[in-house]
């Protein structure tokens, strides 16, 4: 894997990674401040992501308010364009799926298909606490409401969480977690609470082949909130497995799985389309 940085539309520095592989081109919406060794190996792909704004290398905006879903995409477009890409399979994490989700709906020609993973397009405090009988004002309120009260105890959180042993040994999870432990907390829930407001986004205009991987135990996303946008859509493929949030830990194999297959179904929706203009380019006998 390879860092290096590229300036958004803003001029805010954004420091993004990729993976060394002659595989296609796929492009991960990251969980809010995830860390690149939370996403399994992905040994077929050629994976380009980024670090949020202000996290893990990323510079905070000179405007602190340039932090809403319009600019996490424009940061998802200045990584692929610094990869030369024009267009491939979009992955998402969490709330990273509302980002791969609007990428989508507003560059359909730079996205070819969707793997969405334990995150809802849009209103993600609506999705937390599934539990059933509960409406959704009732869960964005208590979700709003709890990132607000530790956005203010964010100081707090780090004189605790900054000095979190975590041992030292080289696993994946534990890697993650080492540096997910060391955020500005006060500014990761100012992220969460600005991206996490985003409504409900309608899906009806994708149709490019999309993936879904809900987790049946996730209390950050329920999974009805996953399968409900996708349900209508024409080439949606849906999955929810015996996992919590932190599926892309728990199951990576699956996650593989899952992408291989759709990099396989973008190639056949592809092949198809083009043969049908070739076929319609032809003149008639």
């Amino acid at each position: 894997m390879r860092e290096h940085d590229v300036f958004s539309t803003d001029g805010t520095r954004i420091r993004l990674w990729r993976t060394d592989t002659d595989g296609p081109d796929v492009l991960l919406s990251p969980g809010l401040g995830a860390s690149a060794s939370a996403w399994p190996a992905l040994s077929s792909a050629k994976v380009h992501s980024w670090y949020h704004r202000g996290t893990m290398g990323s510079d905070r905006p000179d405007d602190p308010s340039r932090i809403t879903l319009r600019d996490h995409v424009a940061d998802a477009l200045a990584v692929l364009d610094a990869g030369g890409v024009e267009r491939c399979v979009v992955m998402g994490w969490s709330m990273g799926v509302t980002v791969a989700a609007e990428l989508a709906l507003q560059h359909p020609d730079r996205v070819s298909g969707l793997l969405l993973v334990a995150g809802a397009p849009g209103d993600s405090f609506a999705s937390m606490l599934g539990v059933p009988g509960l409406p959704p004002d009732v869960r964005r309120l208590i979700g709003v409401s709890s990132a607000t009260a530790l956005r203010l105890a964010g100081p707090l959180l780090d004189s605790v969480l900054h000095r979190v042993p975590v041992p030292d040994v080289s696993s994946t999870a534990v890697g993650s977690l080492r540096r997910f432990l060391k955020h500005d907390w006060s500014w990761y829930f100012t992220l969460a609470l600005a991206l996490g407001r985003t409504p409900r986004q309608d899906l009806t205009g994708v149709t490019c082949p999309t993936t879904v991987l809900a987790g049946r135990y996730d209390w950050l996303t329920s999974p009805d909130s996953m399968v409900g946008p996708v349900s209508g859509l024409p080439q949606a493929r849906v999955r929810v497995l015996p996992n919590t949030h932190y599926l892309p830990l728990e199951n990576p194999q699956v996650v593989v799985e899952e992408l291989e297959l759709l990099l396989d179904r973008v190639q056949a929706v592809e092949q198809a389309l083009e043969d049908l203009l070739t076929s319609r380019s032809r003149p008639r006998a």
